[in-house]
C-alpha cells in the first residue's frame, strides 16, 4: 500500500455523483482518475466531468478534468499539471496499469455492476447494488434521507425510491424522461428559462414540452441516442443566477464526504 499522500483513486463514472466525488478527493490531494463510456448521458452537465469526453476538458468550481487516452504516460502528465484525467474506458482496462489503491463505483446503476471486492485494496460502492463485505468493502448511502452520505460497514444502501431529489417541493413533476428510444435534440441550454408546455426538445420527431415554468437545471446533450425512459430534462424554480447550475449540489457534497470518510477510516491508520 502506498503512503496516504500517494494514493491513487480510480472512479468508475463521470456523472454528477462521480464528479462530485472526484472533485472532493482531488481537493484532498489524492491522485484521481475517472472512467466513462463513449457517449455519456449526464443530465446535470454543469457539474459533470463527463462533458470532457465531448469537449476535451471540463471545469467545475475551479477543478479541471482532461480527456486522455488509456495511457499511464498521459494520466501522469495530467496529474503533474494539477488536473484530473478522464478516460473512455467502461471496461476498466486501465485498472491493471494504474493499480489503484481505491476503486469507487459511482455510475449509479442502482444494480449490480460486476464490480468485485478483489478489484482493489479498498473498493467502495455508491448507492444500491452493492453489499459491504461481499462485492465491495464499504457502501455509501445515496438516498436523500437522514442517512445520506453514511458509510455502511455491513449490508446494503437503502432501496432506490425512483423519486428525483425534491427542489421547491417538486420531484417527478419537474423531470422529463424519454417516451421512446431515439435521438435527443434541443436548441436550449442549461440555465435557460422555459414556460410550462413550451416545446423545448425532441426525441426524433416527438416534441417534448416543459413540465412546468422555471429554469433548466439539467439538460441532456443534444444529438445523443437514448433508450426509452432515459432521463432527459430537469426543471427547477426560476432564478436569475445561472451559476446555480454550475455549483455542486448539497446532496453530492454529502455523498463525496462519505467517500472521503470511507477512505480515511480505512487507510489513514496508525499502521499506515
Amino acid at each position: 500500500m502506498r503512503k496516504l499522500s500517494e494514493l491513487i483513486v480510480l472512479i468508475k463514472g463521470g456523472g454528477e455523483v462521480a464528479s462530485g466525488i472526484a472533485y472532493r478527493l482531488h481537493r484532498s490531494r489524492f491522485r484521481v482518475c475517472l472512467t466513462e463510456i463513449q457517449a455519456p448521458l449526464a443530465v446535470c452537465r454543469g457539474t459533470c466531468f463527463s462533458e470532457a469526453v465531448f469537449d476535451g476538458t471540463k471545469t467545475i468550481e475551479g477543478v479541471t478534468a482532461e480527456l486522455v487516452p488509456v495511457s499511464m504516460e498521459q494520466v501522469y502528465r495530467v496529474w503533474r499539471s494539477g488536473n484530473i484525467p478522464i478516460v473512455v474506458d467502461p471496461e476498466l482496462s486501465i485498472k491493471p496499469k494504474i493499480t489503484p489503491d481505491v476503486l469507487v463505483d459511482a455510475i449509479m446503476a442502482k444494480r449490480e455492476t460486476g464490480i468485485r471486492i478483489t478489484d482493489a485494496p479498498l473498493v467502495i460502492g455508491v448507492g444500491p447494488g452493492f453489499s459491504a463485505g461481499k462485492n465491495v468493502h464499504l457502501v455509501i448511502e445515496s438516498n436523500h434521507s437522514n442517512n445520506l452520505g453514511k458509510v455502511i460497514l455491513s449490508g446494503e444502501a437503502e432501496a432506490d425510491t425512483g423519486e428525483p431529489v425534491a427542489i421547491a417541493g417538486l420531484t417527478r413533476e419537474r423531470v422529463l424522461w424519454a417516451p421512446e428510444a431515439g435521438v435527443f435534440t434541443t436548441s436550449k441550454a442549461i440555465g435557460d428559462l422555459v414556460e410550462a408546455d413550451e416545446v423545448i426538445a425532441y426525441i426524433d420527431e416527438i416534441p417534448l414540452k416543459a413540465p412546468l415554468s422555471g429554469m433548466l437545471r439539467g439538460l441532456l446533450r443534444s444529438g445523443v441516442k437514448v433508450l426509452r425512459n432515459t432521463k432527459l430534462i430537469e426543471v427547477g424554480p426560476p432564478v436569475n443566477d445561472k451559476s446555480i447550475c454550475l455549483d455542486i449540489r448539497d446532496k453530492i457534497r454529502a455523498i463525496s464526504g462519505g467517500v472521503l470518510e470511507a477512505i480515511m477510516m480505512s487507510l489513514n491508520t496508525p499502521e499506515a
